[in-house]
């Protein structure tokens, strides 16, 4: 074989080669061009999406809470402030005047002052003699109930049905029935004394009522069973602090 012969075959085959030198070239120019314009379109995409991160973030940030906003008041709230002011300094008066005078006792309307002190005197209550003396230091005979005991009060005998007056002035804070003392009165004569009335009926004052020294607090009752054998009687007791003490301290003779 010639020369002449083999180069038409290297003439192909060198033709072919470069074809494809140039179709590699060209698919790797597509790629590369492909490869940057989608790295900078998503170059792009990231930078829009850290630009609208930034802003959310800001505005997040700067966004008024529920508890920054200051609603108007409306006239009823203005109203209720108003009244709630003025229930308070009425209860600062009260306590105030309450403070100011503590023996003064408010009575259906009107003001009525009671005092009771250690130098005061007791009147006395009922007509009759003392059947059983007052003795909180050592046991008295009941007859009665046939047994020694303490006695926190005077018992005074007297007339069924005679008027029980007040030993001094008080307010009315009880009026009960008592299976001991029956129906019984409580008066409240100021400075923590306390006269309490057994034995009674027909009683006309209500808690509440101011009662003068001498005015009727109630009428003599027949005994309850408890006192049956001493027969009619008053129970007469004072407290002082909810604690007996003695009636026959505070009356003359």
């Amino acid at each position: 074989m010639n020369n002449n012969e083999k180069l038409p075959f290297l003439k192909g085959k060198g033709a072919s080669v470069a074809l494809v030198l140039c179709f590699v070239a060209v698919i790797a120019m597509v790629g590369a061009f492909t490869y940057n314009n989608y790295r900078g379109t998503m170059e792009q995409q990231l930078a829009e999406a850290e630009e609208q991160t930034e802003e959310f973030t800001k505005e997040k940030s700067e966004a008024t809470t529920t508890d920054d906003i200051v609603l108007p008041k409306t006239e009823r709230d203005t109203s209720d402030t108003e009244e709630e002011e003025d229930e308070k300094e009425e209860s600062d008066d009260t306590e105030e005047s309450t403070e100011s005078k503590p023996d003064e006792v408010s009575t259906a309307g009107n003001t009525a002052e009671v005092w009771f002190s250690e130098e005061s005197i007791l009147d006395w209550p009922a007509s009759g003699a003392i059947l059983i003396n007052y003795s909180m230091d050592q046991t008295v005979y009941f007859s009665t109930l046939e047994q020694y005991k303490y006695n926190p009060a005077l018992i005074i005998g007297g007339e069924i049905g005679e008027s029980i007056g007040a030993s001094a002035p008080g307010i009315v804070t009880n009026v009960e029935q008592n299976a001991q003392t029956g129906l019984t009165v409580t008066l409240d004569m100021g400075n923590g004394y306390s006269a309490i009335y057994g034995q009674l009926k027909e009683v006309p004052v209500q808690i509440g009522d101011y009662v003068d020294a001498g005015a009727t607090v109630g009428y003599l009752s027949e005994p309850t069973k408890y006192f049956s054998v001493e027969g009619p009687n008053l129970y007469f007791e004072i407290q002082k602090d909810e604690v007996p003490v003695n009636p026959l301290d505070f009356m003359e003779g």
